[in-house]
């Protein structure tokens, strides 16, 4: 895999900054491996990770998903499991799924959704869901009453993004099987649904540098400024 992905690396101009439709050719001209790669956005923000009001966090709904089908586990009870159970959640559980997820370490699931009045049963969950991406959040929309349309929206293909430790926003946006237009749809999507959480503290440049990449292929660099479709330092 190492020589097919040096063939492909000389293909990619380091120094230049591709315009998405480029980019996104390019990127399925040199995939080689023998699954459908999973494509990923990589997003580099000149924000402070460290300070709490420079954290962006967020979902979308990709218009055309990401060409994986969600296990969604929802915590709720009497009338919200019913509604989740008809919704197409693959797991509801109350507190009996949060001691088999203690106790049997059982996490065959993708997304958590919760009922806001069982977030004190997932309490003593956080440092197993937690370090995994899992515990439910009201800022990408896992903690509701409105469970049908949470499991619907991830169904549909809902992301979660989240800004790591050095500044970068790692989120897949489909398949390298996608139609170009496609994965340009999801890229735009995902990518003014990051100027829109810009913080307000935060200060200069905000969109750094933007990838994209399939799984086994090396980055390609796109030019932030016609990535979002609009201007990206508003």
């Amino acid at each position: 895999m190492a020589k097919k992905y040096i063939e492909a690396a000389k293909k990619v101009d380091r120094s230049k900054l591709y315009e998405p439709q480029e980019a996104i050719a390019l990127m399925k001209e040199i995939a080689s491996a023998k699954f459908d790669e999973t494509v990923e956005l990589h997003v580099r923000l000149g924000i402070d990770p460290r300070q709490s009001d420079q954290q962006v966090r967020g979902a979308v709904v990709l218009p055309y998903g990401t060409g994986k089908t969600k296990k969604v586990a929802v915590f709720a009870k009497g009338e919200k499991a019913k509604e989740a159970e008809a919704a197409g959640a693959d797991i509801v559980g109350a507190e009996d799924l949060a001691a088999k997820i203690q106790q049997e370490n059982f996490l065959d699931f993708d997304v958590v959704v919760a009922t806001p009045d069982m977030m004190g049963a997932l309490g003593r969950l956080g440092k197993i869901l937690g370090p995994k991406g899992l515990m439910p959040n009201p800022k990408t929309g896992t903690v509701t009453f409105d469970v049908e349309r949470a499991i619907k929206e991830i169904k549909a293909g809902k992301v979660e993004y989240r800004v790591d430790k050095t500044a970068i926003v790692h989120v897949p946006i489909g398949k390298i099987s996608f139609e170009a237009e496609k994965i340009l749809g999801n890229l735009t999507t995902l990518m003014e649904a990051l100027v829109k959480a810009k913080p307000v503290a935060a200060k200069g440049t905000y969109l750094k540098s933007v990838a994209i990449a399939s799984t086994m292929g090396p980055g390609i660099k796109l030019n932030p400024q016609s990535s979002t479709g609009k201007t990206a330092e508003k």
